[in-house]
Formats: C-alpha cells, sequence, structure tokens
C-alpha cells in the first residue's frame, strides 16, 4: 500500500471503530436495548473489546505473512480502540450496573472470579494504553516491548473473563479462544515455516483449480 493511502484508510478504519458505539447509542434513542438494557451494553462493549485486542494481535502476524510493513501502521489505533470500548465496558458496570457503589464492587470482585478477571484485564490494559506513544517507545526503549507482550495475557484474561460469565451457549468465547490459540501459535512457531506452510497451501490450491 502507497504511503499516499495510508491517511484516508486510517480514516476510514478511525469511523470503522465507532460504528459499534455509534449503533448502541442509535438503539438507545429508538429504545432498541431490550428488556435488558444495562446487559446489553455491558455485553456489547466488552465483545469489541476482546474482537479489537484479537485484530491488534493479528496484524503483526499479517505484516510478516505478506512482507509488507503497512499493516503496523493501524496497530496502535486498533489498540486504543481496545481500551476505549474496554473503558465503557467498565464504566457500564461501575455506573450503570453497581451506581459507583464501591463497597458492594469490592465485594463483587472478591466473590465473583469472572469478575475479578475481567478487572484485572482492564488494570492491564491501562499502562499499556499510556505508553502507546512514540515518546513513551524511545524512553522505554526494550521494556516497552517486553510491556506490550502483556496484551497476550490480557486477551487470554479477556476470553476467561467471558468463558466464566456465559452460562449456557459457550461458543462464542470459544470461538475468540480459539482464534487467540492460533495468534498464539504464531507467536511462538518460526514465521519462516509458517509463511512456507501458507505458501504450500496457496500453490495447492492453485494445481487444485488448474486441473
Amino acid at each position: 500500500m502507497g504511503n499516499n493511502l495510508i491517511p484516508p484508510v486510517k480514516a476510514a478504519v478511525f469511523l470503522a471503530a465507532l460504528v459499534p458505539l455509534a449503533r448502541l447509542c442509535w438503539l438507545g434513542f429508538s429504545d432498541g436495548l431490550g428488556a435488558h438494557p444495562v446487559q446489553f451494553v455491558t455485553h456489547s462493549t466488552g465483545t469489541w473489546t476482546l474482537a479489537l485486542l484479537l485484530i491488534t494481535l493479528s496484524i503483526t502476524p499479517l505484516r510478516q505473512l505478506i512482507g509488507q510493513s503497512w499493516p503496523q501502521q493501524f496497530r496502535r489505533m486498533c489498540g486504543l480502540f481496545a481500551f476505549f470500548y474496554a473503558s465503557l465496558h467498565f464504566l457500564c458496570y461501575v455506573w450503570l450496573d453497581q451506581w459507583f457503589d464501591w463497597p458492594a464492587i469490592t465485594k463483587d470482585i472478591a466473590k465473583h472470579p469472572y469478575v475479578m478477571v475481567g478487572f484485572t484485564a482492564f488494570m492491564l490494559l491501562i499502562p499499556l494504553a499510556a505508553t502507546s506513544t512514540q515518546a513513551m517507545m524511545r524512553r522505554l526503549k526494550r521494556r516497552w516491548q517486553q510491556l506490550h507482550r502483556l496484551v497476550y495475557v490480557i486477551a487470554s484474561l479477556g476470553v476467561l473473563h467471558f468463558l466464566w460469565l456465559v452460562k449456557k451457549d459457550f461458543s462464542e468465547p470459544l470461538i475468540y479462544g480459539g482464534i487467540l490459540a492460533l495468534l498464539l501459535g504464531f507467536r511462538l512457531a518460526p514465521t519462516t515455516w509458517l509463511a512456507e506452510m501458507l505458501a504450500r497451501m496457496l500453490q495447492a490450491g492453485k494445481q487444485e483449480a488448474a486441473r
């Protein structure tokens, strides 16, 4: 992708990341949040937090597979939007669900493991968002990369939080868990081996199509 195309694509990604929030606002004004609006908004913001975390983690594998650096231009934006929706998710819990009753919130965090896991994931996201600037990258140097590897821990906690939260249908959190497992596998496996495997798969597909 040419450098002249990066700004408009960034603008499009920025607007696309705001669509879930715009949808919630529209549903709120049109009385379309269902019988349990707080639960609906909390679930939606939490789901988009996890989705954006996985999108952020997928950018580096994509860059390595296609051999181009332009996907890296969108990593910070996606990560910050993940933090934005995580903040909304947390705000929904402490405000709309608990009404800033801090003693009750403390008891709830201690009592329910899924709340503790989600709260831990949000707390770990804060230093990543705070150090997302180029200035902090230069200041922290190698420690910056070590710190931002916590995103894998955060995503794992997010999947666990989701899995413990649901009571019947586990399909959605398991899908997120499967995607995260693939991304972790890509991270741990040799990149050259994965690239060769993908190239072989593409070549086999071309040969099959030519028959």
